[in-house]
């Protein structure tokens, strides 16, 4: 259960939120039957060795909300209380996102990323601001609302995704809205550089795409990155966000350039997908063990992993100067905690 209150839920996020915020995928035992306790165990202990300030635990893979709620439960056990567990408001409906943030709040979890289910197909503002109230009034926990362009609002509601005349109304209206991870329109910073004018007095405001948190950050103030797969470059955002907050700015900008090579390749190999609405988990899990973290197992329905896309992404960080993980590829499908 939280330590705040709703009511506390905005100062809540503006005291603690400080840092990145990167994501777990839930490991899976071998044969794919259950969870893997250790697995997920591993991965939140690395995440904080990291420097993070805590996670999301990804709902987007084949996992039934029972085990994603003992999935919560394991991540925050394993987290403590100094590294916050995100609720990842991901699921099929209405009804389903319900009773899953009913159940993450109850096994610990400490915020809510609210997304909106794929069937979702909303015509006007009202729809959009309905289906976010009835969420956040199911929950006492601080959510992060994403204007995002992977939910098709841009033709039918507006080019940013959710404009802010929508998103002024939930945070008028809705107590617990305390982050906007700024993303409406993607891809460009307009979304980040408005919603901190016009809402960076009330709630925080996330820039979770790194490419632009850094340059961006050295004109303006932003305190989280969260959620995103920054654990593809180890602890490297929590380290460039900490430069970034001391006025370190030549640091952060050569941590910029150094990061380009493997920026680059990751945003080839999956161009389109994230355009299409698509998000290659497995590849996200695949970057996450090049660091170190569990790897293993995904259930179908899930995206493939080539060899070529493998081989690139793991030289991509050996041309940004990490040491990232040499062992047979195979060994990414059965995980580091195999179980």
């Amino acid at each position: 259960m939280a330590v705040y209150t709703r009511a506390e839920s905005r100062a809540w996020a503006r005291e603690k939120l400080v840092g990145a915020v990167n994501c777990t995928i839930p490991s899976f035992t071998n044969d794919l039957k259950g969870i893997n306790e250790a697995g997920i165990r591993h991965d939140i202990r690395l995440a904080k060795e990291h420097g993070f300030v805590g996670s999301l635990a990804i709902s987007e893979v084949s996992i039934t909300v029972p085990e994603y709620v003992d999935f919560i439960r394991i991540a925050k056990e394993a987290a403590g209380d100094d590294f916050y567990i995100c609720h990842h408001a991901s699921w099929s409906n209405l009804e389903e996102n319900l009773e899953a943030v009913r159940g993450a709040e109850e096994a610990g979890a400490d915020m809510v990323l609210l997304s909106y289910p794929p069937n979702f197909y909303p015509e006007t503002e009202d729809e959009v601001f309905e289906y976010t109230k009835a969420v956040c009034d199911a929950t006492d926990l601080a959510v992060i609302l994403f204007p995002m362009m992977i939910w098709n609002f841009g033709a039918r509601i507006h080019p940013s995704d959710i404009p802010t005349r929508l998103i002024r109304r939930m945070i008028d209206e809705i107590p617990n809205v305390a982050v906007i991870k700024a993303e409406g329109g993607y891809p460009n910073i307009q979304s980040a550089v408005e919603c901190h004018r016009l809402f960076g007095d009330e709630v925080v405001i996330s820039v979770p795409i790194e490419s632009d948190l850094i340059p961006l950050a050295q004109l303006i103030p932003i305190q989280l990155s969260a959620t995103s797969d920054h654990e593809f470059y180890g602890p490297t955002i929590p380290r460039v966000m900490a430069l970034l907050r001391n006025g370190k700015y030549d640091d952060a900008t050569e941590i910029f350039w150094k990061l380009h090579p493997a920026r680059q390749a990751k945003a080839a190999l999956f161009a389109g997908l994230h355009g299409g609405s698509v998000l290659n988990r497995q590849a996200w899990k695949f970057q996450g063990w090049l660091q170190g973290y569990n790897g293993g197992p995904l259930r179908m329905p899930t995206q493939r992993l080539q060899d070529r896309q493998m081989l690139a992404l793991r030289q991509a960080l050996i041309s940004a100067g990490f040491e990232p993980s040499m062992e047979p590829f195979r060994e990414f499908f059965i995980g580091r905690n195999p179980a």
